[in-house]
């Protein structure tokens, strides 16, 4: 279906304040935004506007009870000057997961994919050209209803946004495998992209980053036993020359570097072992040095090896990561799909305008 988008562009562009050779990562915005309104059952008031602020009453339901999802992906702009999208399919697919387990609406794929298209297209240079850069895309959705009390709200407001960025992680990261707190429990939210999800982690991590770590290593919420995910990545480790990768049990998000990592390993005829991994396994194969490599996979991070895991006060200092083949061709690889350097042999890679862009 196409949908009617009105457009409204900014009379000031702010592309020329911006230094793309040094961008932080969520600081820079670019100069539109789509938005959508939902009432009545349905979508409605399709729109691209000015970046700007977005007014709210104080009671709007989400400041209250949290309704309250989002995604990330980002464009790329290839060596031929093409802008693509890495399988932003997946991207509607788990939004719309979340927003049901959130008793939100769902949002059509198509205008989702359309938004995305229509939006990249406007600000399309603001795609960076630095390597390493590319522009990252966030759509939310949140509940709008002015009321103080607990039931799903009957309106929503989705929102799509892009922000050119470098690196989330510029080096290394260091984790600190929680024993205290737990970030989801089975019939919880855990694998939802909810906005609370994200809250409940920030006080551990920001204790955790007085002792030097990064992130935290997340385990089951019973005994602290199986791992699960890092804050903002998947998590893989390799034992023995073996790829094992949490499996996904409600608690863990359905990661979309995590899915591409898996086929492309299947490819190359290693498969992973999806199954849960413990606390131990990972202490003992260190003790035994069979710990061969250890990273995190997500949009923002794609692939981020972890050089330190903290563990009941011992710090357990990982292989240096030019000894690493297996994380440095998966990271190589998915690069290169994502650029067009390579084949794309499963239809991931979305063109977003259908000639080179300029």
């Amino acid at each position: 279906m196409k949908y009617d988008i009105k457009v409204t562009k900014t009379n000031h562009s702010r592309i020329s304040e911006v230094d793309f050779e040094n961008l932080a990562f969520g600081r820079v915005f670019s100069d539109h935004m789509f938005i959508a309104d939902y009432k009545d059952g349905a979508w409605f008031d399709f729109r691209i506007v000015p970046f700007e602020n977005i007014p709210m009453h104080p009671a709007t339901s989400a400041l209250h009870y949290g309704q309250s999802i989002f995604e990330g992906l980002k464009a790329y702009r290839t060596d031929s000057g093409d802008i693509q999208v890495f399988r932003p399919t997946k991207n509607s697919e788990r939004m719309n997961l979340s927003a049901i387990r959130m008793a939100m609406p769902e949002l059509p794929a198509d205008l989702f994919m359309q938004a995305l298209d229509s939006l990249v297209v406007l600000d399309q240079d603001w795609v960076p050209t630095t390597p390493g850069s590319s522009l990252y895309i966030r759509p939310f959705m949140f509940a709008t209803d002015d009321y103080v009390g607990i039931k799903a709200s009957d309106t929503y407001r989705f929102v799509m946004f892009t922000c050119p960025v470098q690196s989330y992680y510029s080096a290394p990261v260091k984790v600190l495998i929680s024993d205290k707190f737990v970030r989801a429990f089975p019939g919880g939210t855990g694998e939802a992209k909810a906005a609370g999800n994200y809250a409940a982690t920030l006080q551990p991590v920001m204790a955790a980053r007085k002792n030097g770590y990064d992130q935290i290593l997340w385990t089951d919420g019973f005994e602290f036993k199986y791992l699960q995910e890092i804050g903002t990545m998947n998590f893989f480790l390799q034992i023995d020359g073996q790829i094992i990768t949490p499996k996904l049990n409600g608690t863990i998000l359905n990661g979309i570097t995590r899915d591409s990592i898996l086929q492309l390993l299947e490819d190359r005829g290693t498969p992973a072992q999806v199954r849960d991994v413990s606390v131990d396994e990972l202490y003992d194969a260190y003790q035994r040095g069979a710990l061969q490599d250890a990273f995190g996979a997500g949009t923002a991070a794609t692939i981020s090896h972890i050089s330190e895991i903290g563990f009941k006060g011992e710090r357990l200092a990982l292989t240096p990561v030019d000894e690493r083949p297996l994380s440095e061709s998966l990271k190589q690889e998915l690069e290169d799909i994502k650029l067009s350097r390579i084949p794309d042999r499963h239809g991931w890679v979305h063109k977003v305008a259908a000639t080179v862009v300029a």
